[in-house]
């Protein structure tokens, strides 16, 4: 990509969304078919619409990138893998994981995708950087809590495409780490079935509120910072949202994008206008700025999204009426929400009576009643969420299926002009020439694709993985070309049918077949397994004197035998975190506890120089599948401590087919939401159902964490190393709980 053109990328949660972005001016779109993407709520796409919709974009330059950015178990890798196979045939500019798991096998067995790491994968500073290219990544989208100061500190030290998020809703947590819907209840937001518990009302002694929930997103005045620091791609949020705020959105930042500089402010006006069109909560820079980042939580502010138009005053069986406070019109959508902030029911106006006669609008101060068969909250509040948009189901039933592709390899020299078909069986096809030397724009391969890219034909199409190669400088006329281009698919036509066309990819499937069976896990005796425990800082030693001791790396003494590095290290503390690596490893520590992949490449040259170095991957980081644990394999792990969400049989079917040691979380307080947004409380909270919760704040990492009152504690489980974390926990504590691990991971 060029490096001095910024792509304005728009989600579509469905096809109508895709349409309505590229009519307003996005350069490509995010989108996601029915399984493993973290969206899954969304309509999302079929790979028969999905091929439809890639094949429409590219013929107007534009482009389509598939997320495939979720955990997955195990027992999910065949099927992940015929999904993979569909991705392959669709054929997108790129794929969006976050599974390393998922990065190893697209990477391996379909080599032909573009993929590019999600910022579920927490990447937030140079270091992981360098290891995503490592591991194959074009593109990352950094993590959505880095500064502007740590984004241009950390574009000056990679080459990889960058792409950040400008627009939209925020998550309270940082990404991928968030288990706040998957404690209460399963749903793992690392999973696209996140609940949004950090929407909802919160109660303490301080009082109640939203305490974490962040405004949303609006970076308009920020583009020229973004455009200086070198972002090759900027990101709207919003695959759950429909096509006006998809339409008002992407034409807001459009017109931003294409202004001329001395114009900006001139033009910002009516972007803003287009944007408060989209029925979001309160416009922020986000973590952008120090300053947005201590005001981005208003914790007296309800956590949906929306323009409030009234509140549920009465309801029968049939509806429910309110004094509007703002206009609707049938066709627009609503959100009625609970005071609660648990989920609300939504709805799409279809019917509407304003003082007892049916209508097609309400305007302010007048009662209305909306007729609907959900049940509604009684002072429930009401959002507008979204207004009417086009039908854009005749433009979508209009859109061609894919043609056949047919594989080509052209070559031209000065005397002939030959075309071999590697897919049908056609005969080659040539021509003899007698070309002059051209002293000025000779033909090139280029040239030769594109003109043989226009098939003459509602039957085939040209395959991207066609070919051309040209020996010398010559000049060939473009009218020449033409008719050797309209004979050739003449011809063509008359001896070769759609059904003779041969899929000549790589059948993948049978090799990873053959490869998943041919693994072979490791065999752990069943004698004693070696317990490792982290401990508080200046803690006592474990009960166990045979167990190890694990220190955070900033907290080392005497006892520590284990450095656990941080999960979140801003750029400007990478230095910091370096030295004391080396420090722990020169004072005798040759075991570390990796928490993010950043660490593994902080820790790539110790490894390498000392065989008994011994490194742990270690929640939050997230290991859930052999797929995954192969990779961390490569990178020189030992040992994988199995995702905290995981299930019982999750965790055994991973223990089943994993070439590295399993470690456990037996004990402890998983910190099930962490964020660098300044918290407006500290201490105990509970929620509605009285789940009671502590908020901590770190000022060494300026993070704040949400941690369960009761500890997690799970059985023991043959072959699996165990580790206790008694930071923030203690042996003793009689309330307990054991998270996901006998129910069900969803």
């Amino acid at each position: 990509m060029d490096k001095k053109f910024m792509e304005l990328l728009s989600p579509a949660g469905s096809p109508a969304c895709a349409l309505a972005a590229f009519d307003a001016g996005a350069d490509a779109i995010y989108a996601g078919l029915s399984k493993f993407n973290a969206r899954e709520r969304g309509e999302n796409f079929t790979p028969e619409m999905m091929k439809k919709v890639v094949d429409h974009a590219h013929t107007s330059g534009k482009k389509v990138y598939l997320t495939l950015n979720t955990l997955l178990r195990e027992t999910e890798l065949p099927e992940l893998m015929e999904t993979l196979d569909t991705i392959d045939e669709i054929a997108p500019d790129g794929v969006l994981v976050q599974d390393l798991g998922v990065l190893r096998l697209a990477r391996e067995y379909y080599p032909r995708l573009t993929l590019h790491g999600s910022t579920q994968m927490g990447f937030h500073n140079s270091a992981g950087l360098a290891l995503a290219k490592k591991l194959g990544l074009e593109r990352v989208v950094l993590e959505r809590q880095v500064t502007m100061e740590e984004l241009s500190a950390i574009r000056k030290q990679t080459d990889l495409e960058l792409e950040v998020f400008i627009h939209g809703s925020l998550c309270c947590s940082l990404s991928g780490v968030c288990l706040f819907s998957s404690y209460l209840g399963g749903w793992s937001g690392n999973r696209g079935k996140c609940k949004q518990p950090c929407r909802r009302r919160y109660f303490s002694k301080q009082g109640n509120g939203f305490f974490f929930s962040p405004q949303d997103l609006c970076a308009l005045e920020l583009i020229p910072q973004l455009r200086k620091i070198g972002v090759q791609s900027l990101k709207i949020e919003g695959r759950l949202r429909q096509p006006d705020y998809v339409t008002n959105t992407v034409k807001a930042y459009r017109m931003m994008l294409d202004c001329p500089a001395d114009k900006f402010n001139e033009v910002l006006p009516d972007a803003r206008n287009l944007l408060s069109k989209g029925c979001g909560r309160r416009w922020s820079h986000g973590f952008y700025t120090t300053e947005s980042g201590k005001d981005l939580i208003k914790s007296d502010a309800i956590g949906a999204a929306g323009l409030l138009v009234g509140s549920v005053e009465g309801y029968a069986d049939n509806g429910f009426g309110f004094t509007a406070k703002k206009r609707i019109h049938v066709g627009d959508r609503l959100r009625i929400q609970p005071q609660s902030g648990d989920d609300g029911v939504a709805l799409t106006v279809t019917k509407m009576f304003v003082e007892n006669n049916q209508s097609k609008y309400v305007r302010p101060g007048q009662r209305v009643f909306i007729c609907c068969d959900k049940a509604v909250p009684l002072n429930g509040g009401i959002f507008k969420i979204g207004e009417s948009f086009p039908d854009y189901s005749r433009r979508l039933e209009a859109l061609p299926a894919r043609k056949p592709q047919v594989k080509l390899h052209i070559t031209l020299d000065g005397k002939k002009l030959s075309v071999n078909t590697l897919n049908a069986p056609f005969a080659p096809y040539s021509v003899d020439l007698n070309l002059a030397p051209a002293d000025k724009h000779p033909v090139d391969a280029a040239k030769l694709l594109g003109a043989f890219a226009e098939a003459d034909s509602t039957q085939f199409a040209l395959a991207s993985e066609s070919s051309a190669e040209v020996s010398g400088k010559w000049f060939l006329p473009a009218a020449e070309l033409k008719q050797i281009r309209r004979e050739f698919w003449k011809d063509f036509h008359a001896k070769i049918t759609p059904l003779q066309i041969i899929d000549t990819r790589v059948c993948a499937l049978d090799q990873f077949r053959k490869d998943y069976l041919a693994v072979m896990p490791l065999k752990v005796s069943e004698e004693y397994l070696r317990e490792t425990v982290a401990m508080k800082p200046n803690g006592a030693e474990p009960a166990d004197r045979r167990a190890v001791r694990a220190d955070n790396i900033f907290d080392l003494n005497k006892l520590s035998q284990e450095a656990i590095l941080p999960e979140f290290c801003p750029e400007a503390k990478l230095a910091a975190l370096k030295r004391a690596i080396q420090n722990a490893y020169d004072s005798g520590i040759r075991r570390f506890r990796v928490t993010a992949l950043y660490g593994l490449e902080l820790l790539e040259k110790i490894v390498a120089d000392d065989p008994e170095v011994f490194v742990i991957a270690s929640a939050p980081l997230p290991v859930c599948n052999s797929a995954a644990v192969q990779e961390l394999a490569d990178l020189h792990c030992r040992r994988i401590m199995a995702h905290l969400e995981m299930s019982r049989q999750d965790i055994l079917d991973l223990r089943d087919k994993s070439v590295l040691e399993v470690e456990c979380f037996r004990l402890g307080r998983p910190s099930l939401l962490t964020t660098r947004a300044k918290i407006p409380f500290a201490g105990e909270f509970s929620d509605a159902r009285d789940n009671k919760f502590e908020l901590r704040f770190e000022k060494s990492s300026g993070l704040s964490r949400i941690f369960p009152v009761k500890v997690t504690s799970i059985p023991r489980l043959p072959g699996i190393y165990d580790f206790y974390d008694l930071r923030n926990a203690n042996w003793k504590n009689a309330d307990t709980e054991t998270f996901n691990f006998d129910s069900q991971w969803l």
